[in-house]
């Protein structure tokens, strides 16, 4: 710590007699970065400041649903005239209704379409319907997605990539994972074997259809399309996890820019313009089974909350103009090649995964392709990368495996900032006294 950190610490120390761990989501915490966690006091546009004055060019956006950047004047604007008519109702509203109407326009694969409060809820309540619909218990992940913290879906890979799961968290019933199979992302043979042996007993396969809870990997050629057509010819579902790509990767989402139409989508982050929200969609064929049409019991006090649509409202309004999106993958595309070349320069060796407007710096020479190879990753130096970043006023994910997003606000002196930070930071780290 150093003194000009001094209310940061503080708040720390104090939170961490009320607060678990002193945060309330872990990756807060810095423990994979070390240091001081950064409290932040603001947000405008691609900055953040925290409580000690320091400002910081943001790339974590709340974790990717800030794509219009902080405190966006027409989302504040929709946000203050929906809270003069009321924070929350228990009943409908037409901002839920209006912008319903809107995703599912944007989404081909999606007729119908339930609010939820979070992505883990979108997640807990399309596999719910899954089974129901299809009468089979089995549910298919990958290795390095994360789906929220649902109980069944918290595993990771055994011993094989066929093996049954195994609980990744404390509390979690061995039996309640017994029916989740964990395959390793990008390993189409794992996949067909899997459904040469179970088939006929997947419910469905859910899948991030760019992962980013491992970084940033996307999908090999041909991957998506096969566990399409594997889902098909055994009468299993295909779950989109788009609770970060969704509206991110362009308006459609990643379903449309790779032209593949999932039988259910879950959502997320965007859609609430930065307020809680999710939301799982598909045809209505399926959402049929959910209450009160169906026997697929799911309900929430909040959800379809007035603000949180009216925000999402606003920011979808805005993004199917599309024009910002030619920008952002533009931005994103100078952002890296200057980091990526930075580190050449000074002997550092990195892969830059990058997809539309979010990416990753992997400390690694190997291509990252999966879960396995992402963890080979050096994330100790990605931690002193890190926190040379942060001293130059420059904010990353505190953690090797996360996302990276880059928003509408950023402009070319943030992206030439960053550069130029990262090019002092790998000088250090090349030399060995970072």
């Amino acid at each position: 710590m150093t003194t000009s950190d001094r209310r940061s610490e503080a708040l720390f120390r104090r939170a961490q007699r009320v607060l678990v761990g002193g945060v309330n989501s872990p990756v807060r915490a810095f423990k994979a970065v070390g240091g001081v966690p950064r409290w932040i006091a603001r947000g405008r546009g691609s900055a953040l400041w925290d409580v000690d004055g320091h400002r910081y060019v943001d790339y974590c956006g709340s974790w990717g649903p800030l794509i219009l950047g902080h405190a966006h004047p027409a989302v504040l604007k929709a946000v203050r005239s929906a809270l003069t008519r009321g924070a929350s109702f228990g009943a409908s509203s037409e901002p839920e209704l209006r912008l319903a109407e809107l995703i599912c326009e944007a989404l081909p694969s999606v007729e119908q379409i339930r609010f939820v409060s979070s992505g883990t809820e979108s997640v807990m309540s399309a596999i719910r319907l899954a089974r129901a619909a299809t009468q089979r218990d089995i549910i298919v992940k990958f290795a390095g997605c994360y789906h929220g913290h649902v109980d069944s879906l918290l595993v990771q890979v055994g011993s094989g990539a066929l093996t049954l799961g195994v609980p990744s968290s404390a509390g979690v019933p061995h039996a309640v994972t017994q029916a989740t199979r964990v395959l390793p992302y990008n390993d189409l043979t794992a996949a067909g074997q899997l459904f040469q042996k179970e088939g006929d007993r997947i419910a469905a396969v859910i899948v991030e259809p760019v992962a980013a809870n491992m970084g940033v990997v996307p999908p090999q050629p041909g991957f998506l399309e096969e566990l399409r057509a594997l889902t098909t010819r055994h009468g299993a579902l295909l779950i989109f996890d788009e609770v970060i790509t969704g509206f991110r990767l362009g308006f459609g989402g990643a379903q449309t820019q790779y032209r593949l139409a999932p039988d259910l989508t879950c959502l997320g982050k965007i859609i609430g313009g930065g307020f809680p929200v999710g939301a799982y969609g598909g045809h209505r064929t399926l959402m049929k089974w959910v209450a009160p049409l169906g026997p697929v019991y799911q309900a929430g006090t909040l959800s379809g909350n007035p603000i949180a649509m009216s925000a999402g409202l606003a920011t979808l309004t805005l993004l199917q103009r599309r024009a910002g999106y030619a920008r952002l993958e533009q931005l994103t595309r100078r952002l890296v090649e200057g980091v990526r070349t930075a580190a050449w320069s000074h002997g550092v060796p990195i892969r830059m995964n990058s997809v539309a407007s979010f990416f990753t710096v992997f400390f690694t020479q190997e291509p990252v392709v999966d879960e396995r190879t992402a963890r080979r990753a050096d994330a100790r130096r990605y931690a002193r990368f890190f926190q040379g970043m942060l001293k130059r006023g420059v904010y990353f994910p505190p953690s090797q495996f996360e996302a990276a997003f880059v928003s509408v606000a950023h402009t070319e002196q943030d992206i030439d900032r960053t550069i130029e930070a990262a090019r002092l930071t790998f000088a250090e780290l090349g030399t060995g006294r970072g």
